[in-house]
């Protein structure tokens, strides 16, 4: 299956809303990317699609990518490195244990989108929302359909 075509466009708008409603706690920029297979160590390849989304490039370094190899079942979360310098280790730990809960109900729209919103809340003590708040990020997901 092409990673563009595991959610329908309900589902996919479920996911930018909860991108979307996130953010308004947050100045955190969160994106979502898919694809077939990840042949490698499944942060290693989060962190390639992290840099080749231009997520380091947010001023604040407050980038979130929620990861998923659908074919693999694979998942990361890995937040930039402003997010990193002011979190513990274990930051995104309840977080994926969440959206893993659901993916293995086979509820992967309610995982992300439960997940996104987690993230926007923990995110908001170190990045709170401002009111002159720019969208540096796309809030649609990317698919990779190689």
């Amino acid at each position: 299956m092409r990673p563009s075509h595991f959610f329908n466009q309900e589902q996919k708008k479920q996911v930018t809303d909860a991108i979307q409603e996130a953010e308004l706690n947050t100045s955190g920029e969160i994106r979502v990317h898919i694809e077939s297979n990840c042949n490698e160590e499944v942060l290693d390849r989060a962190a390639f699609m992290f840099e080749k989304l231009a997520m380091h490039k947010t001023e604040l370094r407050n980038g979130v990518l929620f990861y998923l190899s659908v074919n693999d079942r694979k998942f990361a979360i890995l937040g930039d490195a402003g997010i990193n310098k002011v979190t513990p280790d274990n930051f995104w730990d309840e977080i994926k244990e969440t959206v893993i809960g659901h993916f293995k109900k086979e509820e992967y729209t309610e995982g992300l989108s439960n997940g996104i919103k987690m993230a926007g809340k923990a995110l908001k003590e170190h990045f709170p929302y401002q009111k002159d708040d720019v969208n540096e990020l796309s809030d649609e997901i990317s698919f990779d359909d190689k």
